[in-house]
């Protein structure tokens, strides 16, 4: 009986695409985003299958596990409903306390940020740009180019998501397409 371990391979990150063993991916469609888009004519009126965005996840740790980390890559592709631009979900974290980084690959976006007293702001995502998130706010990223717009992601393995906060109130402002410029417009 050999009791060697076989090392893994390694995961490499190529230009917007995770690649190796103990890699999630999800992909997320019109339909999944429900609710999040404020113009319910122009949502009701796309193919409820369009595809938003995709995300490749390494998770080297259980979830939970404190001290860990996890990375990811997102890619949102162009298109808006109405005139809010293509975006994901948003999430504050479970564990309030706990930060995380985005930087762009790819693209151009917006991180759409905000605390808990609902101010919110938003930062330029584009390729070489680095972008910290406090513990305590919520973020969700639109993708305002014409191509697709691709950032990692480095995250604590603790720090869970909590998706409903959003799903139930929403950002206090959404970022739509004003005159050809992206701009937040307080709901």
């Amino acid at each position: 009986m050999n009791d060697k371990k076989t090392p893994e391979q390694p995961l490499l990150f190529v230009k917007d695409l995770l690649i190796g063993d103990h890699i999630e991916r999800s992909r997320k469609t019109l339909a999944d985003l429900k609710g999040i888009f404020h113009d319910q004519e122009a949502y009701n009126n796309m193919a409820s299958n369009t595809l938003l965005y995709e995300v490749s996840c390494h998770f080297p740790v259980k979830e939970g596990t404190a001290g860990g980390l996890f990375f990811g890559i997102t890619k949102i592709y162009p298109g808006k409903v109405g005139n809010e631009y293509f975006m994901t979900k948003g999430h504050f974290h479970a564990n309030m306390n706990r930060g995380e980084y985005y930087w762009g690959i790819e693209g151009e976006g917006m991180l759409i940020m905000m605390d808990r007293s609902r101010k919110t702001w938003c930062e330029k995502v584009f390729p070489g740009s680095l972008h910290y998130i406090p513990g305590g706010v919520a973020h969700r990223v639109a993708n305002i180019g014409n191509s697709v717009l691709a950032f990692a992601a480095c995250w604590p393995s603790d720090a869970g998501h909590n998706y409903q906060e959003i799903a139930n109130k929403g950002f206090a402002a959404t970022l739509q397409c004003v005159n050809d410029q992206p701009q937040l417009v307080v709901i």
